[in-house]
């Protein structure tokens, strides 16, 4: 599968010290092999690795300790992008920035990101970095999908404002989107989705649904899948750097990159638009309806595609 992708193109490796308790980062590092500086190889901490309180969080006694394992587990002896996989709400953010700082002075990280961060976080994280002359962070890994929009009321504006790359994490909807769920049927045994997985959180599954049966349909007219339609739109969405896939089969994996040569009209956009657009929440609906002047670069796709519902939505 590596040696495929990178073949493709592909020149990123995303994985963390959670997954699997650790043997994801053995695997990975033993498929890497010779190829290992052929790549940005990216990984995370933070999550409990232990029942132990000190096997989990972004103290700098955690994550010295964290990334050192990750390190010998993957056969390296650094990893380009070292992300915090989730906010830690107990320990100082001073804390944790110098402990990552620590980690690049003494080359073991070239990088660092965050993953899983609400944008006050993230800007609380920037500012004491700045603040304080330690590393800051240039990337974010978010949770984002044409059936979960969320990310763009904050983190992607800020992301966009604060030039923070941005990857994306679960783009088919953890399996949501790739076709299998459909309205009326049986999910398929030994998908993730129909392995009872609790992820994605779901607001509306009519509306998730409806979603499904536009990409199936705008698949159909491209003669390809829903889900390379779903990495389609995705790539090219403001402010999105990279998108992570994570293929079971050669066979998915072909088809996943696939979605780089896929350009979707300006009626798929639209399509996908209807069904998929979210309300504006405040105070983006104000700025809306109030005509402002002076809108924000970061923010303004963003608001343009909220005027666009508000204006259908009175039509």
């Amino acid at each position: 599968m590596f040696d495929f992708a990178f073949d493709a193109g592909v020149n990123m490796v995303d994985t963390a010290d959670l997954y699997s308790a650790g043997l994801a980062e053995e695997v990975v590092g033993q498929a890497l092999g010779d190829k290992r500086h052929e790549i940005v190889l990216a990984s995370k901490a933070r999550s409990p690795m232990g029942n132990n309180p000190n096997n989990s969080g972004a103290s700098r006694y955690h994550l010295i300790r964290a990334c050192e394992a990750s390190l010998k587990r993957l056969r390296t002896d650094h990893i380009d992008l070292y992300q915090m996989h989730n906010w830690d709400g107990v320990t100082p953010i001073e804390e944790t920035l110098a402990a990552l700082d620590h980690l690049v002075q003494s080359g073991k990280v070239r990088y660092v990101g965050t993953s899983n961060y609400t944008a006050w976080q993230m800007m609380k994280t920037l500012g004491t970095a700045e603040f304080k002359g330690l590393v800051k962070p240039i990337a974010q890994q978010i949770y984002y999908t044409p059936e979960a929009r969320d990310a763009e009321y904050e983190l992607l504006p800020m992301a966009i404002d604060q030039n923070i790359a941005t990857l994306v994490w679960g783009p088919l909807g953890e399996g949501l989107l790739t076709g299998k769920v459909r309205r009326g049927q049986e999910t398929p045994k030994g998908t993730r989705q129909g392995n009872d997985w609790p992820e994605p959180y779901v607001h509306d599954m009519e509306r998730a649904y409806d979603i499904i049966e536009t990409l199936i349909a705008i698949g159909e007219s491209h003669n390809v899948s829903p889900a390379r339609v779903c990495l389609a739109w995705l790539k090219d969405r403001p402010g999105i750097t990279s998108v992570i896939v994570g293929a079971r089969t050669e066979e998915h994996l072909r088809d996943n990159l696939a979605a780089a040569e896929l350009k979707l009209t300006g009626e798929d956009i639209d399509r996908l638009e209807r069904v998929t657009r979210q309300a504006p929440l405040y105070p983006y609906w104000h700025r809306v309806t109030a005509g402002m002047d002076r809108i924000d670069p970061a923010e303004k796709p963003f608001l343009d595609g909220h005027r666009q519902t508000m204006a259908l939505k009175k039509a």
